[in-house]
């Protein structure tokens, strides 16, 4: 039978779900999921699909979903503190919202917001919503993000994470096609132990992870 290495540690996988996306593996070394690379969207059908997003950063709704990064941003950084919204899409609601608190962000989308200027500097908090389950190399990724933090920064995600109780082929996120990597709370531990974060929380939806 067919497997990939695990497109975040290259740890050894099994397949778990084949589907009209293509073929997923569970790794057994950080328990992620990946997409197998042959099947990941090519760049134009990714920008196709976040243009159709209806990210309208007064919607009311929209504000309601990215409140658990905005609650905390607010909680545990001060407004003089410098943040970075990564990969902020069509419509960087977060940046809009902690602005208003008197919070300064940059912000940077590698299709909406492509300023690599944004990426020569390193921030006290770094917000990724709905992210990290994009990317197509995840170790990678990880590798900028931390090294875009300062000394005691915050990295903060928000992502929808696979346990064991989830049936993967009734899975809801798992229908995005530009979903590519999904993330369990081990694979959260696992990228905590690599990179060498000092502290990592989950509570729901969102992840925290400290320098």
């Amino acid at each position: 039978m067919e497997t990939i290495k695990c497109n975040l540690c290259q740890g050894n996988t099994q397949l778990l779900y084949r589907g009209r996306h293509g073929e997923y593996f569970i790794c057994q070394q950080c328990r992620g999921v990946s997409l197998a690379p042959k099947y990941f969207p090519t760049k134009q059908a990714e920008k196709a699909r976040y243009e159709t997003h209806n990210n309208d950063v007064k919607d009311v709704r929209y504000q309601k979903f990215v409140s658990p990064i905005v609650n905390r941003v607010l909680a545990e950084c001060s407004p003089q503190d410098k943040g970075l919204d990564f990969g902020c899409g069509t419509g960087p609601v977060i940046r809009y919202l902690l602005t208003q608190k008197g919070y300064c962000l940059e912000q940077y989308d590698p299709f909406f917001w492509d300023d690599p200027e944004v990426l020569n500097h390193t921030y006290d908090y770094i917000v990724c919503c709905e992210v990290i389950e994009h990317f197509h190399q995840p170790y990678k990724e990880f590798s900028r993000l931390y090294s875009l933090l300062n000394s005691g920064g915050k990295l903060y995600c928000m992502t929808e994470l696979f346990r064991e109780e989830i049936k993967f082929e009734n899975w809801s996120y798992q229908d995005d096609f530009t979903h590519v990597f999904f993330y369990h709370p081990e694979t959260i531990k696992w990228i905590q132990k690599e990179y060498g974060f000092a502290h990592s929380e989950i509570q729901g939806r969102l992840i925290i992870l400290e320098n």
